[in-house]
């Protein structure tokens, strides 16, 4: 066998598993980053049989973001990569040539579903848009994951995570009111893509099952984050009124999060509750106070309050609010967690949500585990994200079948 056919690295051992959801849908990922590679990893742990397309040596540019696995930039090591690639097999292709664009026409022919999230005009150009792949197999569904879709005025302009999110209108509503706005951190925007993406696939793919056409997905970022405006832009629609964001509210329990004696609290607590329910709560005697029994006084005497309630909270640990708030009072109250309590709350290990994966470089790590459960069919993670090129041989050489008398499929680097 040529040397040019061997997988690039080896000890990525995987496991078997029982029948899951999706098992026998094969996915060809042609994405790269965030939004793509989550959704085909959503459908390859629940089953479904994942080939990634990745550039040869250099492969995805999720491999060089941030985090590294101790501070080791490599492109074996990005923490992100990792979490976005378990279960799948990498392969590396120079898609700008011609046996390159050949292998993935013959692996789109046998396959259920393509996901890719280049720009609009890129598949077209090198001759993988839909039409053309969907010649070579009429049940295929392709989803397009883009900025701000296949069509319309913006669909070439480029984009990051905060043009998304200031586009999309839900940036408009983050922050405090007279401040400049803000948004969520790391990538929700790519992720809520990604989400919306596996949704949209598990429909077509559903569909092709049902009457053997094929569909072409038209995913757009921007809408993906205008989507989460629910009731917004319905009152502007209806009403003409405008929401701000979130509003300072004078002589009121602050509605943003309160320093505690340990970290920070997510007190919320409305109006409604009368106020010496409240103060009992915060066992504080001033609050008590005459100056504060009504709203109109504690309008009135807001400044003072506030150092008050501010005050007492800080004299309070954040977990025994919670719990008191919850299993005495029933208020709806939340506590800011560390990275470090998120992994160790009783919640998600009760439910068993993060799970450890080997990696043979890395060892094991714990990553966040199924978005939902289903009985049967669980989800399970099958094996760890794959180094570059590690199936070359597996799925070119084998699975296509190019013996050692035709030309070398690849070259030195694992690609065409």
């Amino acid at each position: 066998m040529s040397a040019v056919c061997r997988d690039q690295t080896t000890g990525f051992g995987e496991t078997t598993v029982a029948a899951s959801a999706l098992t026998g849908i094969k996915v060809l990922d042609l994405s790269h980053h965030i939004a793509g590679p989550y959704c085909a990893k959503l459908l390859a742990d629940l089953g479904a049989d994942v080939v990634k397309v990745e550039r040869p040596d250099t492969g995805d540019p999720a491999r060089r973001m941030a985090p590294f696995y101790h501070d080791v930039e490599d492109h074996e090591h990005s923490l992100l990569f990792l979490y976005l690639n378990t279960g799948k097999r990498s392969i590396t292709l120079d898609l700008k040539s011609e046996r390159g664009r050949e292998i993935v026409r013959r692996l789109a022919a046998e396959s259920d579903l393509v996901v890719e999230n280049f720009s609009p005009r890129v598949m077209p150009s090198l001759g993988l848009g839909y039409e053309e792949l969907r010649s070579l197999n009429r049940r295929l569904v392709m989803v397009s994951i883009s900025n701000f879709g296949q069509t319309g005025p913006y669909r070439d302009y480029k984009a990051t995570e905060i043009v998304e999110y200031a586009l999309g209108g839900l940036m408009y509503l983050m922050g405090s009111n007279g401040k400049e706005p803000l948004k969520h951190a790391l990538h929700q925007a790519q992720f809520k893509a990604g989400i919306n993406a596996a949704g949209a696939a598990l429909i077509a793919l559903y569909g092709a099952r049902m009457n053997g056409r094929g569909r072409h997905v038209d995913l757009s970022i921007q809408e993906c984050v205008a989507s989460s405006l629910r009731d917004t832009t319905s009152v502007y629609t209806y009403m003409g009124a405008i929401r701000w964001r979130q509003p300072d509210h004078p002589g009121d329990i602050p509605r943003s999060p309160l320093q505690t004696r340990d970290g920070y609290a997510v007190p919320i607590i409305y109006g409604s509750l009368p106020w010496e329910t409240i103060a009992d709560f915060l066992d504080s005697d001033e609050l008590n106070d005459p100056r504060f029994s009504t709203p109109e006084a504690r309008a009135e005497n807001a400044e003072e309050l506030d150092e008050i309630v501010r005050a007492a909270f800080r004299s309070h640990g954040k977990w025994d609010l919670f719990h008191a708030a919850h299993r005495r009072r029933g208020f709806i109250y939340g506590v800011i967690q560390s990275p470090e309590e998120v992994v160790r709350n009783p919640q998600f290990q009760a439910r068993r949500y993060f799970v450890e994966i080997d990696h043979p470089l890395v060892g094991k790590m714990s990553y966040p585990g199924a978005p939902f459960l289903m009985s049967g069919t669980p989800w399970r993670a099958r094996s760890p994200a794959p180094a570059l090129g590690q199936h070359n041989r597996e799925i070119i050489c084998d699975r296509l079948v190019y013996p050692d008398t035709e030309p070398a499929p690849l070259n030195s680097e694992g690609a065409p």
